[in-house]
């Protein structure tokens, strides 16, 4: 689930790291419950009742209720499947091989401490439950089979993260650090550590194996260190954030995340896309202001590689919510994909439109022999500040789509006002011979590109709130 959450962008990865420990001190309330009940808890005996609860609620016709039921539905399967696993384990006589295997080692070595936490790991990446493990006489056993179980249990989270993206696996990784910190940790103070325990259960709880206090001895050291672990996975597993070839961030290829978590990680992956099409018109504004030729290319090359990411990425996330809306959804979800799917075609709109202002500022630098006269190069970088600020308005509503786009609607009109002006006066310029005919039709193009790029950016807004696309009147690149 943490590696879902951070793959969807729903959690940071130092909120994961909290949860990691906290999910550590958590699993050892399994290890209470056996030992204050014993080994014979069927767990399988909580499923028929909540399936009874559940099932009803799954065919209710409000959405909130048919929710509950698919959850506790769920929950009732996750019980059943952790009974199986562990009939399964005790079936196979894991306990009994593993024991008949290490009967004969010694038992006061450290290397059989080492041992035993290569068993419990091992035997916890093969079963996938740490709570379903054989029964060891010695206290010092049972405490290093506990350890590499620590270790054992990391896999899940490593598996479930290798078709996320950077950060889910940073998550697994943190996971793995910290677990296997924790045991190196304790392996150095191993008796002294074991004696501590021993006498905490017996002189404060009365008695019984507490051996799991070492996971929670071990969150205590380290809830400090938060942000060294961040530090450290970080380190081992870097981000490129400006790696252009990748282009989504939180939609992974891989079954991580239920149909409505999709859909989240699809929204945090159309506002990656905005601020991309964003950076992509910065790059106009570098070409404006560069006169070297060889760093005019260079620019230009990167617009149009941005132009053919944005193809992509249209393409990908719209096959990502097809995938999606293939599932059972609530009418919420099933409008809020249509309504995604929208903004990411205007999107690559704009990302058609920017390219064409580059191309436009190429086709000028290559075929026309007079530069740009000042005014038009005061009056273009005006109108490129009015796209610019809508881009970044256009981003806000897209992170908050229900908060009212006044201020978008304000910048529309400005945008359509200054082109209409602009037109007018180029049309006077080039008759008072100011400068020439086709030095204005470059000029022209771009203002009037700006303004379509504008209406682009109207419409993914509107598209936002459900609206129609009031401001395009142009055809679609």
């Amino acid at each position: 689930m943490v590696v879902s959450f951070v793959n969807a962008g729903l959690m940071t990865l130092a909120q994961s790291i909290g949860v990691i420990m906290g999910a550590n001190i958590g699993t050892t309330v399994t290890a209470w419950i056996i030992s204050a009940v014993g080994f014979k808890v069927n767990i399988a005996a909580f499923a028929i009742p909540l399936l009874a609860v559940g099932m009803p609620l799954i065919f209710s016709g409000k959405g909130n209720r048919k929710s509950i039921g698919e959850f506790i539905f769920g929950f009732s399967f996750l019980f059943m499947g952790l009974s199986f696993l562990q009939e399964a384990a005790t079936a196979m006589n894991i306990g009994d091989m593993v024991a008949g295997m290490l009967a004969h080692v010694p038992q006061d070595s450290f290397f059989t401490i080492i041992l035993f936490v290569i068993v419990g790991a091992l035997v916890t990446m093969i079963v996938q439950a740490s709570a379903a493990t054989m029964a060891i006489t010695l206290f010092e056993q049972a405490a290093a089979l506990a350890m590499g179980q620590n270790i054992g249990t990391t896999i899940t989270a490593f598996m479930a993260s290798l078709t996320a993206n950077t950060q889910a696996r940073r998550a697994a990784l943190a996971h793995m650090f910290f677990n296997v910190f924790g045991v190196v940790a304790f392996l150095i103070v191993f008796y002294p550590a074991c004696d501590a325990v021993s006498w905490f259960v017996d002189s404060v709880l009365g008695g019984g194996n507490d051996l799991y206090k070492l996971s929670t001895i071990n969150t205590l050291l380290l809830i400090g260190f938060v942000h060294q672990i961040e530090m450290l996975v970080c380190r081992v597993l870097p981000m490129k954030e400006q790696d252009e070839d990748h282009r989504l961030k939180f939609i992974s290829g891989g079954l991580l995340s239920t149909a409505e978590l999709s859909i989240m990680e699809a929204q945090k992956e159309i506002q990656n896309f905005a601020e991309r099409c964003h950076r992509m018109f910065g790059f106009v504004t570098d070409l404006m202001q560069t006169s070297d030729e060889v760093a005019f290319n260079k620019t230009f090359a990167r617009i149009e590689k941005y132009e053919n990411i944005t193809d992509s990425m249209e393409m990908e996330i719209a096959a990502y919510l097809n995938k999606v809306s293939e599932g059972r959804l609530s009418d919420a979800s099933k409008t809020q994909i249509q309504k995604m799917l929208r903004q990411i075609s205007e999107l690559e709109s704009i990302g058609d439109s920017v390219y064409n202002l580059g191309r436009t500022l190429n086709r000028h630098r290559l075929n026309c022999h007079d530069a740009f006269t000042p005014e038009q190069i005061q009056h273009m970088q005006t109108m490129m500040g009015l796209v610019d600020g809508a881009l970044t308005e256009m981003q806000k509503r897209i992170a908050t789509p229900l908060a009212r786009p006044t201020t978008s609607y304000n910048i529309e009109h400005e945008i359509n006002n200054y082109r209409t002006q602009l037109k007018n006066q180029n049309m006077y310029d080039v008759n008072a011979g100011l400068y020439g005919y086709q030095l204005g039709v470059f000029y022209v193009d771009f203002i009037s590109e700006c303004e379509k790029l504008g209406d682009y950016v109207m419409n993914v807004v509107q598209a936002g709130k459900g609206l129609g696309n009031d401001y395009e009147d142009r055809p679609q690149s």
